[in-house]
């Protein structure tokens, strides 16, 4: 696998599934190759050790198990190493069985808390049961028979307090076998150990739960933050929350053991999480077991040999425990070879030297430290505060900014942190020379910072004059970057509040101070000279020369309000279902050339509406229809290309009346109506009889509910009663929309126009006007 493909998942399956057809000998480089990317992947790890014991490989059995057993506490894996133990061990007679029991305990004392463990300790003691029958003529007494039985009973009294899915199934083979030694002692010991049993089958029943929202499949990649990774990691949060509770209640020392396998099986996929290895090493700390939690973090470390903050959190442990050599070791890891040294790392050791090491010890390094090429100006402001405030030593301090102030004079955030030392030393005559020397050298789009922070020590420190001088210059060196320039130079109501404010205290109400901000924003769109008049979002915006209609210009941000006096309330009781149409030529371009009827159109100058009228008369007469037939909005105008684009390109059945479309008879009476005729084309064509549309006016009641929820204001003019298709409601059956379809095939033959794209259907007619 490539590096850059290294955590490949499907690649790493698909090499895996390769080897299983491949000779123990060309599978193995790819199996190792495999692990070494995923070195807790337990699945691996079976496969490759099953590989080698097929062909009888008992020493590089051997030590595949010895490198992943205590590492990938997994069940299906333990079984694979006891079979292989009882196969080695099965002619070995005594000796061979002894080894075997001893592996059975080994095994059990790291999984035998799994939940999935029924199955292993049914095998354990069934091996258990089976040792005196092979042992029969090797036993010198009955003493030698009872100690067998008693290590089978003490098996299954483990095995009935572990919380695993055949807790149930033990307990009535355990229940069997005391009855088969005897009655009366059986009846005093499952007494003893009924509740045991209860509770352990109800943490069970509580443990599952978490278990089975596990992804046991998974491998262990870096966090990618996708959305399986993070419910993994909130799964497995939830089931270690649920372990330190201990819900059994058993004794400290059982229930610190099951945490510790939690832990174990959590990181077989987590095990690139630093927060995981972390919480792992600080739970063994506040436990008492600092040298668990010691080689927790060197696992750690080796996982994630990049992670600073595990490598910080070492040292710290180390430190505290007095192990102070071993945290510096830590520390120079990070040190590294001087080349790839960060300002951080510096910083941190200079800190854990004046801790540990003492004042001059910590001066030296410091001194050695900013001769490196990786020393920034951080390390200048930490062995500065450091010698002030842990050291109590000004001068120290003072002259460390000193020197630092000669290499980064350019940072303002430098600066900014010298001034705020002489601050607290009270010494504001050489804060104001500091600020005069950093602003004359600093960049005026880097100077922004230190400005403010510059009007703010005056409104501490100094006077009023001085106060209204800084603030002056301060407009001046900045107002070169906005267009405004004139109008930030003049004094405004939010200086004054800007003076008069104190942290979280202000002289007005935040009502106050959001109209203070829109009135500012007001005032610097006024001042701008006004030269071009623009639709909204500027979509089109329209130049004062005739000779060049569209133009991209900034869209003029003057505001104009509509002359309410000519708004007209639509009501549709006002128009008559048997009165004619009107004429849809005219109103429609007159609607279009009136800016304030016009939706569409905002903050239009009064001085361009010569060079407004030159742009209808080159616009489309389908497009102007199309605009003036657009509902009035309250808030942000969409992009009339977008839209208009959108509409092109869309599919949608063409709709007309349902009247109009349903009865055939009407259809005949004339030329059926254009798309164009339908978006309000300025082109006249025959209009349809009265009669024709008399039947819409039982279709009245749901035009007039739709009304009353949107209400629509035209300015100047009034509805007319042949609404266009975007207004109608598509008919839901298939057959009237194939009518509809047909309807408009014949008008656009008939009509020879063109429609540039119906709202609905998004279709373009081939002719022209």
């Amino acid at each position: 696998m490539a590096a850059v493909d290294k955590y490949n998942v499907e690649s790493a399956e698909i090499l895996a599934n390769s080897a299983l057809h491949l000779p123990i000998t060309q599978a193995a480089p790819i199996y190792e190759q495999l692990l070494s990317i995923f070195p807790t992947a337990a699945k691996y790890w079976r496969q490759y050790v099953e590989a080698q014991m097929a062909v009888s490989n008992d020493d590089a059995t051997k030590q595949i198990f010895s490198r992943c057993l205590l590492n990938c506490l997994q069940i299906p894996l333990w079984r694979c190493y006891i079979r292989f133990i009882r196969k080695v061990n099965d002619k070995k007679g005594v000796e061979g069985q002894e080894e075997t029991r001893k592996a059975f305990d080994f095994m059990l004392g790291y999984v035998g808390a799994d939940i999935g463990s029924g199955p292993v300790w049914m095998e354990y003691i069934a091996f258990l049961k089976s040792l005196p029958h092979k042992m029969v003529l090797q036993a010198a007494n009955t003493q030698e028979e009872s100690q067998r039985m008693t290590a089978v009973r003490k098996a299954y009294q483990k095995a009935i307090v572990t919380p695993t899915h055949h807790v149930e199934q033990l307990w009535k083979d355990y229940e069997n076998f005391e009855n088969s030694v005897s009655r009366q002692l059986a009846k005093g010991l499952l007494s003893e150990y009924q509740p045991k049993y209860n509770s352990a089958r109800a943490v069970y029943r509580e443990r599952k739960k978490y278990v089975d929202e596990i992804d046991w499949n998974m491998l262990a990649v870096p966090p990618t933050d996708s959305c399986k990774e993070e419910m993994q990691w909130m799964t497995w949060k939830r089931l270690l929350a649920f372990e330190k509770g201990n819900p059994q209640r058993i004794d400290s020392a059982s229930s610190n053991k099951r945490i510790i396998f939690t832990y174990e099986q959590c990181l077989m996929y987590l095990y690139h999480y630093p927060d995981i290895w972390y919480d792992y090493a600080t739970w063994h700390a506040k436990s008492g077991s600092m040298d668990a939690a010691t080689k927790v973090f060197q696992r750690a470390l080796k996982a994630l040999p990049d992670s600073e903050m595990l490598n910080y959190a070492y040292a710290e442990l180390e430190e505290s425990r007095g192990a102070i050599q071993s945290a510096k070791k830590l520390y120079e890891s990070l040190l590294g070879n001087g080349a790839d040294t960060t300002a951080l790392a510096h910083i941190q050791f200079i800190r854990f030297i004046r801790r540990t090491e003492g004042v001059e010890a910590a001066r030296k390094y410091f001194l050695d430290a900013r001769k490196t090429p990786t020393c920034t100006y951080h390390v200048y402001v930490a062995y500065a505060l450091m010698a002030f405030c842990l050291d109590k030593d000004p001068k120290v301090a003072h002259n460390v900014f000193e020197a630092g102030l000669k290499h980064f004079m350019h940072e303002p955030a430098y600066i900014l942190e010298y001034a705020d030392f002489l601050s607290c030393l009270n010494d504001d005559r050489n804060i104001r020379a500091l600020f005069e020397r950093a602003l004359s050298s600093l960049p005026q789009e880097e100077s922004i910072e230190v400005w403010k922070q510059f009007t703010q020590f005056e409104q501490t420190y100094g006077d009023l004059a001085s106060m209204l001088k800084v603030e002056q210059r301060r407009k001046e060196a900045l107002s070169g970057k906005s267009e405004e320039a004139a109008s930030v130079l003049e004094s405004s109501l939010q200086d004054v509040v800007a003076r008069y404010s104190f942290k979280d205290l202000w002289p007005c109400t935040s009502k106050d101070l959001d109209h203070l901000s829109r009135q500012e924003w007001l005032a610097k769109n006024i001042g701008k000279k006004v030269e071009k008049s623009a639709f909204s979002n500027g979509s089109a915006t329209i130049d004062k020369n005739p000779s060049a209609p569209t133009s991209n210009s900034t869209a003029s941000v003057k505001v104009l309000y509509p002359d309410i006096s000519q708004m007209v309330v639509y009501d549709p009781r006002q128009h008559s279902g048997t009165a004619a149409p009107p004429n849809t030529t005219a109103p429609a371009i007159l609607a279009a050339s009136n800016p304030l009827s016009n939706p569409t159109i905002s903050a239009v100058d009064s001085g361009s509406a010569n060079a407004f009228d030159e742009v209808l008369k080159a616009t489309p007469p389908a497009l102007v229809a199309f605009l003036t037939n657009l509902p009035a909005l309250e808030g942000p105008i969409p992009n009339v290309d977008i839209v208009l684009s959108i509409c092109l390109q869309s599919n949608l059945p063409t709709g007309q009346t349902k009247k109009l479309t349903a009865l055939p008879s009407q259809r005949t009476t004339g030329p059926a109506p254009s798309t164009s005729d339908l978006s309000g084309s300025s082109k006249s064509h025959p209009i349809p009889s009265s009669s024709s549309f008399r039947p819409r006016d039982r279709h009245l009641g749901k035009r007039k509910d739709l009304d009353s929820k949107f209400p629509a204001v035209f300015m100047g003019q009034e509805e007319d009663e042949t609404t266009t298709v975007q207004s109608q409601p598509l008919p839901r059956d298939v057959f009237r929309i194939r009518q509809i379809q047909k309807a408009r095939g014949g008008s656009a033959s008939q009509t020879g126009s063109v429609s540039y794209g119906s709202a609905l259907s998004g279709d373009l007619s081939g002719s022209t006007y």
